[in-house]
């Protein structure tokens, strides 16, 4: 089973999002469209993602993932297809709705949510690493493959393939490799969550999470801008900014390893605070080839490591009975924020430069720290 989400996350990263970056210059010379109405197409897609979430958060508890997943993989590939033949901007818009629903049913929470329901707390933590370090080589796959397709082929035909290839892939692992398993009473699990959204341990782990992810929405879409900014070469820019994927893997790697000795809250609240860390030298020490090295690799430490603490914080806290409602429900506001957040830093770029965008990637990564501290004082449930 761990096998099959691990290439099933990969290919559904690859397909439904990195292949978008390689196919907006295509794109906009086809739909006569510009960058910013094509990236607004995408943040349509994360948006509705996020909207679908509690509710597919509720339906993987009730029914477990296999027919939920198996439905969100024909629906992606369906959006590809849909996707590949749309005419004007408005299509595109409706293609990256169905792509942002299909979303929500096939990635990471949708995954994450069959992973607790199955392993206990020592199998599940290799289980999250396992997934995520094999989806976290999703755009180093899928970026030149789809670059190539689109090269020999054009941007249609390359959906075409890509939307194939995702159904022929997705579709038989979640159907086959998935397994059900019998769904705890419906009160059992409201009263869980209507507990949970009481309490104050709950929102303390929104607030960590919705500004940490924020900040790692802002420096994923703006980190090249920033370097060049500073006066390094586009080329450099871009390898550096490369190191965050590489980084990703290695702070997982780091995190689970470190969770048999710390407690999660506390390992994940020190990533954040040398997140917050790098954005701070970032500007001070950036405009060198070693200060932009060294800056982004401790950002790049915790890049990935919100990913797999997430779970492990609400598994260990609120059970696995009502495991998927409550990550709906939290990633209802963090997902928000990774849409909206990137938006928010361009503009304060344009009204206040960059260094201030830094100083607010601090600032959101030093909450995120100090909300997770926080959280950790707090006594388990019974």
């Amino acid at each position: 089973m761990i096998g099959a989400l691990a290439i099933t996350q990969t290919a559904g990263y690859g397909v439904l999002y990195y292949a978008y970056s390689v196919l907006i210059p295509p794109m906009s010379r086809d739909l006569n469209a510009g960058v910013a109405q094509l990236t607004g197409a995408l943040t349509f897609a994360v948006l509705v993602s996020a909207l679908a979430a509690p509710l597919v958060g509720r339906l993987l508890d009730r029914r477990g993932g296999r027919g939920l997943m198996t439905l969100g993989s024909v629906l992606g590939a369906l959006a590809v297809l849909a996707w590949s033949q749309v005419r004007t901007v408005t299509q595109l818009y409706l293609a990256c709705g169905l792509l942002g629903v299909a979303s929500s049913m096939v990635l990471y929470e949708a995954a994450f949510a069959v992973i607790v329901a199955w392993f206990d707390a020592e199998r599940r933590a290799r289980a999250l690493l396992a997934v995520t370090v094999v989806a976290g080589f999703a755009s180093s796959i899928f970026l030149p493959l789809t670059g190539l397709l689109v090269e020999l082929y054009g941007w249609r035909q390359a959906l075409v393939v890509l939307a194939a290839g995702y159904a022929l892939t997705a579709v038989p692992l979640h159907g086959l490799a998935l397994r059900g398993r019998p769904a705890p009473p419906h009160a059992a699990r409201r009263e869980i969550v209507v507990t949970a959204l009481r309490e104050r341990p709950f929102w303390l782990l929104v607030a960590a999470f919705l500004t940490q992810t924020g900040a790692l929405a802002v420096m994923g879409v703006l980190l090249v801008t920033y370097l060049i900014t500073l006066g390094h070469a586009p080329v450099f820019a871009a390898g550096v900014a490369g190191l965050l994927g590489v980084l990703s893997v290695t702070g997982r790697l780091v995190t689970t390893g470190l969770q048999t000795r710390w407690p999660v809250a506390t390992i994940t609240a020190v990533m954040f605070a040398l997140q917050g860390l790098a954005a701070v030298l970032l500007p001070l020490t950036g405009r060198s080839v070693g200060g932009a090295v060294v800056a982004v690799v401790l950002f790049g430490l915790g890049f990935g490591v919100s990913t797999i603490a997430r779970p492990a914080l609400l598994a260990d806290r609120y059970g696995t009975a009502a495991y998927g409602s409550l990550s709906g429900a939290l990633a209802l506001p963090i997902t928000v924020a990774k849409a909206v957040a990137p938006l928010l830093a361009a503009g304060l770029a344009q009204v206040a430069g960059y260094p201030a965008v830094m100083a607010a990637v601090a600032t959101a990564c030093g909450l995120g720290a100090l909300s997770l501290l926080l959280y950790g004082r707090m006594p388990a449930r019974p």
